[in-house]
C-alpha cells in the first residue's frame, strides 16, 4: 500500500517532484524522465507509471529558468517513446501471453479485461489503436504488447508508433511549455492533473458505457 501511496503522491504532486529532481540531478533530469517514459510504454507490467501528466509537468518545467532545453527534452522523449513501443512488440511478439502473469506483491498487474478491453480498440481502430492508444492510459502500454501478440506487420506498426509518439509527446509536453506558466494552472497543478487523468480516461468510459447500453438492448 505504501508504494500505491507513495506513486499517487508523485503523480499528483508530479511539478514539485520534477523541480526537486532538477534541483538535485540537473541536466541528468533527461536521463530520468527517459526512463521512466519508456519504461511506461515499453514494459507491459508497467502501466501504473504517469505518462500524459509527466509531459506536461516535463514541459512546464522546461519552461522555467533552468539548465533543461525543450527542444531537447522533446527529442529524448520521442526516442523514449518509440523505442519503448517497439520494444513492448517484442515482448508480445516472443513471449506472448505469458508476460500477463507476472505478479506484484501477490497480485497479477495486467488483468484479463484490460487486454481484452485492448482487443476491442483494435476490432474498432485497426492500426491507427497504436496511435489512439498513446493519450490512454493502460491501454498505450498493452496496445503495443497486443500487437506484437497478433504479429502486426512491424513495417505497419513502426508508422504508427512514430506518428503516435509524435503526436503525444510533442504536443502534451508543449501545451505543459505554453500553458504551464499560466497562474490559475500552476496554482493548481494536482487538480489540472487530475483533469488530464479524467481527459485520458474518457475514450475507455465511453467504450464500458456503450457495451452496457448494447447489452441492455439485447
Amino acid at each position: 500500500m505504501d508504494l500505491i501511496y507513495a506513486l499517487i503522491d508523485f503523480v499528483l504532486h508530479i511539478d514539485q517532484h520534477l523541480v526537486e529532481i532538477v534541483n538535485e540531478y540537473q541536466t541528468w533530469t533527461y536521463l530520468i524522465l527517459f526512463l521512466i517514459i519508456f519504461i511506461e510504454t515499453g514494459i507491459v507490467v508497467m502501466p501504473f507509471l504517469p505518462g500524459d501528466s509527466l509531459l506536461f509537468a516535463a514541459g512546464m518545467l522546461a519552461a522555467q529558468p533552468n539548465e533543461l532545453n525543450v527542444g531537447v527534452m522533446i527529442i529524448l522523449l520521442l526516442i523514449a517513446a518509440i523505442a519503448g513501443d517497439s520494444l513492448n512488440y517484442s515482448i508480445g511478439k516472443r513471449f506472448g501471453m505469458q508476460v500477463t502473469k507476472f505478479k506484484l506483491f501477490g497480485r497479477q498487474i495486467i488483468k484479463n479485461e484490460q487486454i481484452e478491453k485492448t482487443h476491442s480498440f483494435y476490432a474498432k481502430y485497426g492500426s491507427k489503436t497504436i496511435v489512439i492508444a498513446r493519450f490512454v492510459p493502460i491501454v498505450r502500454t498493452l496496445a503495443p504488447f497486443v500487437g506484437g501478440i497478433g504479429r502486426m506487420n512491424y513495417g505497419t506498426f513502426l508508422t504508427y508508433n512514430v506518428v503516435g509518439a509524435l503526436l503525444w509527446v510533442v504536443g502534451i509536453t508543449l501545451a505543459g511549455y505554453f500553458l504551464g506558466n499560466i497562474p490559475i494552472i500552476r496554482d493548481n497543478f494536482s487538480k489540472v492533473v487530475i483533469l488530464i487523468i479524467i481527459i485520458s480516461i474518457l475514450p475507455i468510459i465511453f467504450e464500458v458505457v456503450k457495451e452496457k447500453f448494447r447489452k441492455n438492448e439485447a
